[in-house]
């Protein structure tokens, strides 16, 4: 029934002016609406709407995530950002915090403001 809808992804933040500037100026996402309650960015033809909470409750788990073609170049450019790439506990992850799958696929994680994981994926990520 769905198959053909656009997908609109969500994320909760505590102070949309910063979570503006991390989508907007370190992901590089275009905005496409700012209101009161929530900052809505255009993630390729994805609608992302960043919405206004009074606590962000930590997942622990990638909430939102992104397929690249060359990892280690995305992983580079964030890095001189100043994003900060996390680490897990049993993961063996490369000197850039990139993990390689059993299948190859390669993954990393980061944060966003609000400790919402976010991910940079590259492979057949299946």
């Amino acid at each position: 029934m769905l198959g053909s809808s656009d997908l609109i992804a969500f994320v909760s933040a505590t102070s949309l002016s910063r979570a503006r500037a991390f989508y907007e100026q370190t992901l590089g996402l275009p905005v496409v609406g700012h209101t009161d309650f929530a900052c809505v960015f255009d993630a390729n033809g994805t609608m992302l709407r960043v919405t206004a909470v009074s606590e962000v409750s930590r997942t622990g788990y990638t909430v939102l995530g992104w397929r690249v073609t060359d990892i280690a170049a995305a992983v580079r450019d964030l890095r001189a950002k100043g994003v900060v790439f996390v680490r897990y506990d049993g993961m063996d992850q490369d000197e850039h915090g990139i993990w390689t799958a059993p299948g190859g696929d390669r993954v990393a994680w980061f944060a966003d403001p609000d400790g919402n994981i976010l991910s940079l994926s590259a492979g057949s990520v299946s």
